[in-house]
Order: C-alpha cells, then structure tokens, then sequence
C-alpha cells in the first residue's frame, strides 16, 4: 500500500496481528483473538518527535493511538494564552476515543513531550474493533469515562477558582467604598472637633448672654432635629445655597461658601437664622454660625461612619452566609434571605451594567425544610447569567410564590433570548454560548444538577426575545 504523506511522522504500516506488537500486553487487546486482531487489518507506525504535534483544533487527524515508546500530553488552550494540562498517556497506554466517540472535534492540543513511538487505528477500523468485541468495547468506554470525569473535575475546579476570584474581586471592590467613606469620614471628624473646641474656647473668653445661650441651644436642637429633610432637585439644592451665601455673607459670617450647605442640607432657613443676628449683635454671630456648622457637620460625619461600617458588617454577613449555609444536615432555609445574600454579593456586578434588581417576593412562607446543600450556587449561576443576558441599565426580575408542596422562584431577564437550536443543550455540562474565556458550559448544569439532585427540585426555563424566565421549584420538604 502507498505511503499517506498527508499523516506526519508515519514511517509505515503493520498488521495489528503481527506477532511483533504483542498488542495482547496492552489491557484493551487482552482479550481479542489472532482472528480478531487479523480483522481489523494494518494501522499506521508513528515515530513522533518531541514537541511534535498529534492532535489540534487547527489539524483534525483523528484516530486511536497506542503508545509503543515516549510520553504524550493533552493541553487546552485558555483565553489568556496559557495552557492548562487535562491529561498525560506514557509507555503502554492508549489515546484517542474522546474525539471518535464524540465525533466532533475536540478544543485540545495533543503532542509529544519527548520523542515518542506509536500505532495510530484509522476510524473505520476502531469502530470495526468496537463492533466485534464487547471486552474491547468496555475498557475503551471505561477509559472515555474516566478521562471525561477528570475533564469534569478539572473544569469544576477551574470554575471554582474562577468564582473565588470574581467573588473576592467583587468584595475588594465592595469593601473599598465605605472603607474609604469611613476613612474621610473620620479624617474630617477630627478636623471639626478641632474646629468645635477652638471656637468653644473664644466663646468661653467672653461671657455669653443668655438670650445668647438660648438661641444657640434653639438652633443646635432645630438642626439636629432635621434627621429627615424634604429631598430637592439639584438646581432646587443650588438655589437654596446660593440665597443662604449671600445672607451670611451680608451678614459677615466667615466661610460662608463652607458652612452654607451644610445649614440648608439640614432644612435651616435665612429666616430661621434671624435671631442669631440680632442676639450676636456684638460681632460673635460668625463665630456662633461656623460653630453650628462644626456641631452639625459632626454629627453627618459619625452617620456616615455608623453607614460604612454597617455596610461592611452586612458583606461580610453575607459572605458567611454564602460560605457555611450548607455546614448542617436537615434545616429549615428562608430562601429569599438566601436570595438576598446572593444579590448582595453580586451588586457590584449590577452596578457596573447598571442593571435594575426588581423583587415580587409574593410568598408568604419562604422556608423549607432540606438537607438539600449549596442552594447559593443555584441563585449565583442564574443571576449571573441574567446579567450576562440583560442590556445595560436592563431589569432583572426575581420573584417568589407558593404552590400546594413548593416553593418556587422565577428569574426573569429581558435580554435576546435563547434561540430554538440550542435549547434542548442548554443544561449540558460543558455546552456555552459565550466567547472563549467568557464561559465554562458549567453554570447551569450545576444549577440544574443541584436542584434536581440535591433539593429534588425541577429546574425549566421559557424563553423568547425580549424575555426569559428560568423557574425553580423546590419541595417543601426534602430529606
């Protein structure tokens, strides 16, 4: 028979029941006979060298190999350039199945790490093999599921690191801005005490009146009263400034630039300001006014360090929450506080598309009873598809209700939809239609698999342009 110089590295052919191969020292062919191996006609001898390169999305040479001499590799390519090792065949071992079985092209590189020696099985002959021998046909399967359970392992972990990593990006950012609230916050609290206890000083240097003394304590107690004030436009915010400028300024208050907003944003009018003029007539009226002002700004600024550090407190409740709710056996779960905890450790996501979060929570019993695990993850695949889904400043609609034995929870985006051809895929481990680097094909099958397997649930979806809802629902009760 004519060399094939299409095949690299091919050096010739031999029967596989040539006595020389002595394939039956290879578990797959232990069991085959002379007859057998004669049926399946010759295969191709390769002789590889290092880094030559068996198997490619760019070169789709496909058949079953066995490795005489050498060590070969199987790489995938990542979206940042590097590559990540899924599997290693050395001396004795057998390679190739995935791609037949599965009969279309896999995204790996195969190649040799060192120069290698091989039989290379051509298609037609390895499903002639697979067809005569039902012990061939068992190890070949055993060795396609063990390889595809360590593709999967591989894939779950990578997609938990990938996870860890937006979730603790997403926290770093989270935490970054009532950090650095809190810490202004507290930088200017220290200046206005300064301020409150150099002004408190002069005032104490002459002796203060007491229709002085009483309409400061009036206006302390007005302006802390304020906690609420009557929310105004910008240019509404703008032109209540301005106005109070000038009356300080008319009335020779220092820092009239500085202390005006602070005044109107607590709902103290010029007119409110009147009797300070005429109980300061001896001149301390600017002294009075910025003291207020110091007085007032304080207590804004302890709010706002009191708002940081709640908010803090709050990610990091929600992040115990989504680490240890699964740390028990059977329990009683409030699914829309478990919802919540993932909303807020997604906001940061939210809020850089922009993206509105709008809650029916109309279920008037959100627990259920479950030993059911990882119900988070549920939430987290499905909110973060809905956001990869949804236009910028789109709506997601999440909503809860109660049927006679579970509850359920609808996840609504309002994005292109899922097209007809790929839906009977779309819980598929593996299966994604977002760009290399953008997706593991793993969200919703995990999301899926813990529904149905951990909580007994069912998990469905329906779609059509401009909106699509995947419905979970979860028995009341599970063991």
């Amino acid at each position: 028979m004519p060399m094939d110089d299409s095949i690299p590295w091919r050096t010739g052919r031999i029967s596989l029941a040539d006595p020389a191969l002595n394939l039956r020292r290879f578990s797959v062919f232990a069991s085959m006979s002379d007859d057998e191996l004669a049926s399946l006609g010759e295969c191709d001898i390769l002789e590889v060298p290092a880094e030559g390169e068996l198997y490619s999305p760019e070169n789709q040479l496909s058949g079953y190999c066995v490795l005489l001499d050498g060590e070969v590799v199987a790489d995938k390519d990542e979206a940042d350039g590097s590559r990540t090792r899924i599997a290693v065949a050395k001396a004795g071992e057998c390679f190739g199945e995935t791609r037949l079985l599965e009969g279309r092209p896999v995204p790996i590189r195969v190649y040799a790490l060192v120069p290698s020696r091989m039989l290379r099985i051509d298609e037609e002959s390895f499903w002639r093999m697979m067809a005569c021998c039902p012990a061939v046909r068992r190890v070949i399967l055993a060795d396609a599921a063990r390889r595809q359970y360590a593709k999967q392992v591989g894939a779950l972990h990578r997609e938990k690191l990938i996870s860890l990593g937006t979730l603790a990006a997403g926290l770093m950012h989270e935490l970054h801005n009532p950090g650095s609230a809190a810490r202004r916050a507290s930088s200017q609290l220290r200046e206005n005490i300064t301020r409150l206890q150099d002004l408190s000083l002069r005032f104490c240097d002459q002796p203060v009146s007491q229709d002085q003394l009483t309409c400061m304590r009036d206006l302390q107690q007005e302006a802390i009263g304020h906690t609420c004030c009557t929310a105004m436009s910008s240019v509404e915010q703008m032109d209540a400034e301005e106005i109070m400028i000038e009356w300080l300024e008319r009335a020779g208050v220092k820092n009239a630039t500085r202390i005006a907003p602070q005044l109107v944003s607590m709902g103290i009018t010029p007119g409110e300001l009147e009797c300070t003029r005429q109980s300061f007539s001896d001149g301390r009226l600017s002294d009075a006014l910025n003291w207020l002002e110091s007085l007032v700004s304080s207590f804004a600024l302890v709010d706002t360090i009191e708002q940081s550090v709640a908010r803090m407190s709050e990610l990091f409740m929600a992040v115990k929450k989504f680490a240890y709710e699964d740390r028990c056996s059977l329990r009683r779960v409030d699914v829309h506080d478990n919802i919540q905890t993932t909303l807020t450790i997604l906001g940061h996501k939210l809020r850089q598309r922009s993206i509105q979060i709008v809650k029916h929570f109309d279920a008037t019993d959100p627990g259920i009873e479950t030993g059911g695990i990882a119900l988070s993850q549920v939430w987290t695949n499905l909110l973060d598809n809905a956001i990869d889904a949804s236009p910028d400043e789109g709506v997601i609609e999440v909503r809860t209700w109660n049927e006679p034995d579970a509850f359920c929870v609808g996840i609504v985006d309002h994005g292109s939809g899922i097209p007809e051809e790929i839906r009977a895929h779309i819980f598929e481990p593996f299966f994604t239609t977002k760009p290399v680097g953008k997706g593991t094909g793993l969200g919703l099958e995990i999301a899926h698999r813990v529904v149905t397997q951990n909580f007994h649930g069912t998990l469905t979806f329906d779609s059509h342009p401009g909106h699509t809802e995947f419905l979970v629902r979860l028995p009341r009760a599970t063991a």
